[in-house]
């Protein structure tokens, strides 16, 4: 208990805060100049992200139905986007992600965070990307300018990233990097930069053509890792339903969103998500997630407060 009454009177912890409001505004304020709406978050609910890792079971049992708590939006913004009168939207998301302890020494795990879940209709993944990119020099800029003295009191220097990031494919990093090639091209760039073709859940677009996949992941430098995750999405039922077999993805749980996808309702976009406390990490050069949250929930480790 000591311990987390020392973490939570932390000097720094304030700057921390205000970098986090910094960059929640910024975000409010980009999305509504570019016309992409709010929607609130759903944390119940018989599907959710069924993820490329293995994590805890999170489900419980209410009233005689199985609900999951949210893994990720993917799957709901895909149904919102449904409404022709939608363009875009994002959401900012609890999270639960019961992840194996293994991962708490990472420095970029937590089992519940806060994730911007953003999806475009009729977007390609250049689209997406560009969007993403504007949104993150508008993030930056603006906390670089309203948050100057707390940077300084952190000890943080960053240098404003230039659009367009440069543009990697996954099958090319391993052989060139290995196994660990995430964070060692992280640790080798200085700014962020995109990788595709990454093979993940069903809901990623495959391209016909190549066999790869239209999806992307963001990646902070300086060995800060991942900081965004998206593709174009699956429309069509036999690939969504081929692609779950394939992946010994469980179909019953998403009978609801199968029988749209059926119906060709499933509207073509693109989207993301990222995750606010590692964006303020990254921001503000701390080591570990656990040192941006107030309440940090880090894998393998007793909850208490």
């Amino acid at each position: 208990m000591k311990a987390t009454i020392e973490h939570l009177k932390r000097p720094e912890m304030k700057d921390i805060l205000s970098v986090q409001s910094a960059v929640l505004k910024s975000i409010h304020d980009f999305m509504w100049g570019s016309g992409t709406v709010q929607v609130m978050p759903v944390m119940l609910s018989p599907f959710t992200d069924p993820l490329a890792h293995p994590v805890h079971d999170s489900s419980l049992e209410y009233e005689g139905q199985r609900l999951e708590l949210t893994k990720s939006m993917i799957l709901h913004k895909q149904l919102s986007l449904m409404r022709d009168d939608l363009k875009g939207i994002y959401i900012v998301s609890p999270n639960i992600r019961l992840e194996l302890g293994e991962t708490g020494s990472s420095g970029r795990h937590l089992i519940e965070f806060s994730q911007v879940d953003i999806e475009l209709k009729d977007a390609s993944h250049k689209d997406f990307m560009g969007f993403m990119e504007r949104l993150y020099s508008h993030m930056e800029g603006f906390v670089l300018s309203s948050c100057a003295d707390s940077l300084e009191r952190l000890g943080r220097e960053l240098k404003p990233a230039k659009p367009p990031f440069r543009l990697y494919h996954r099958p090319e990093l391993e052989e060139r990097l290995g196994k660990d090639w995430e964070h060692e091209a992280s640790l080798r760039e200085s700014q962020p930069f995109w990788v595709m073709d990454h093979y993940r859940e069903f809901y990623d677009r495959e391209d016909p053509k190549t066999g790869g996949h239209v999806n992307y992941d963001l990646v902070y430098p300086g060995g800060f890792g991942e900081a965004l995750s998206g593709a174009e999405r699956e429309t069509d039922y036999g690939v969504i339903t081929r692609k779950m077999k394939e992946r010994k993805t469980d179909p019953s749980p998403y009978r609801a969103y199968l029988e749209i996808a059926r119906k060709g309702m499933l509207r073509p976009t693109a989207g993301g998500g990222f995750g606010l406390e590692r964006i303020v990490r990254y921001l503000t050069g701390r080591r570990s997630i656990r040192d941006v949250c107030m309440f940090p929930r880090v894998p393998g480790e007793k909850v208490l407060v």
